[in-house]
């Protein structure tokens, strides 16, 4: 008896012929069931948020930090209660009429927040600044952080973010604690003068904002030198030292030394309005904050992304 070829293309039996066993079959989709795994997706751009949380996380993750800022701190304080302190030491004079003129003159402001501790805070935060980018630099660790982000503007956008919210934080805490203890202390013989006192807001805002200031120039100027020894060397010079040398007894110099941030400083806080060859505006002060701010941002971030690391 013959037997016929099978046509159901089971194992072990012939097909018929013009037909394809697809039994045995592996290649095609709806033998096994599946489809061919999907090539791994790239990973995502990382957002300006999770840059500026990075950035946060360095920068208190570090001890030196907070033992920074707070040596700082206690300078700046020290400073400017150690003055009201001896004022009201040595207050010996009784007479209301001597009260009011003391107040009257803006002494009380003055000793708010004066110009010993304005010097060491502008010291302390151009250097915190400038630190926060030469470290990295010194170390080599900039390189894995770009390596990792290679958008190297986004990277330092976000670095000037940290700094300079840190340094106003920072900033806002010691002025106005400066303000509150030493007008406590100037209370004990009548002499202190409330926040609400025509121009106490200016003095605390304009000592606030001095911090940032410093650290972002601090920082624009470690961007660009990029060595520990001669950025700290500019950071004084430009902060400290060009306010010195420049004199308002020519236009030139007198232009450029109102240019300075303790220049402005010192206009802000100033209510004698004492006569000068060639006087400026409170308004040109506070400009003078906002152009170096947005300036010290700008160089750090063209200056990372127009020089090899």
């Amino acid at each position: 008896m013959n037997r016929t070829p099978s046509a159901t293309g089971t194992p072990g039996t012939l097909s018929s012929p013009g037909t394809r066993s697809t039994t045995g079959s592996t290649n095609s989709p709806s033998a096994t069931g599946t489809l061919p795994s999907p090539l791994p997706a790239a990973d995502p751009r990382p957002r300006f948020l999770d840059l500026v949380l990075s950035e946060w996380v360095k920068l208190r993750s570090l001890r030196s930090t907070w033992i920074a800022y707070g040596a700082a701190a206690l300078a700046v304080l020290a400073f400017n209660v150690g003055t009201a302190y001896d004022t009201a030491k040595y207050w010996t004079e009784e007479d209301a009429a001597d009260r009011a003129d003391f107040i009257r003159d803006g002494i009380p402001l003055q000793l708010a927040f004066n110009g010993n501790a304005a010097t060491v805070m502008m010291l302390a935060l151009g250097a915190l600044g400038a630190l926060a980018i030469v470290g990295e630099f010194s170390t080599g660790t900039i390189r894995t952080t770009f390596a990792a982000v290679p958008a190297r503007g986004a990277v330092m956008g976000a670095k000037t973010v940290v700094v300079a919210a840190f340094a106003t934080l920072f900033g806002a805490l010691v002025a106005g604690g400066s303000f509150f203890l030493t007008q406590a202390i100037l209370a004990g013989k009548d002499l202190g003068v409330p926040l609400g006192h025509p121009g106490a807001g200016r003095v605390v805002l304009a000592s606030a904002l001095l911090a940032p200031v410093c650290a972002l120039a601090g920082m624009a100027l470690g961007a660009v030198v990029r060595h520990t020894a001669a950025t700290m060397i500019t950071t004084v010079g430009v902060l400290l030292v060009l306010p010195v040398v420049l004199t308002d007894g020519r236009h030139w110099s007198a232009t450029v030394g109102h240019a300075l941030p303790y220049r402005a400083w010192l206009k802000l806080v100033d209510f004698r309005s004492l006569p000068t060859d060639f006087p400026w505006t409170t308004g040109g002060a506070w400009t003078v904050y906002v152009v170096w701010m947005l300036a010290a941002a700008a160089v750090a971030i063209v200056g990372v992304r127009r020089r090899d690391v």
